[in-house]
């Protein structure tokens, strides 16, 4: 038998009761928004206030990244191991240059 709520539209079909589709929707998007932002808390995406017992430094340090550190290989060697580019390679050395595909 039809449920007595249910409505009938002008022509005396029943209309359909949405209310359990739209209950199940609404329960599925604040499940995915949850979701993400348990996510995103958990990446690191969104920043969360500390707990008062909690440290107040983050991290530790970095020394290689301090303005003052050594940047290896950004300095150019001494002029005597440079190699000359207006040299010109013997056929032994374009012979060892070739790649192994083509001998």
């Amino acid at each position: 038998m039809a449920n007595p709520r249910q409505r009938r539209d002008s022509h005396g079909r029943f209309k359909a009761d949405h209310r359990t589709r739209n209950r199940s929707l609404f329960a599925g998007a604040a499940l995915a928004a949850g979701a993400g932002l348990a996510a995103a808390i958990w990446r690191g995406w969104v920043k969360m206030p500390r707990a008062p017992w909690m440290d107040e430094e983050e991290g530790h340090e970095a020394p290689d990244l301090a303005l003052d550190a050594a940047r290896p290989g950004t300095d150019r060697a001494p002029e005597d191991f440079r190699p000359d580019p207006e040299a010109i390679p013997t056929d032994a050395e374009r012979e060892a240059l070739k790649p192994a595909s083509v001998h």
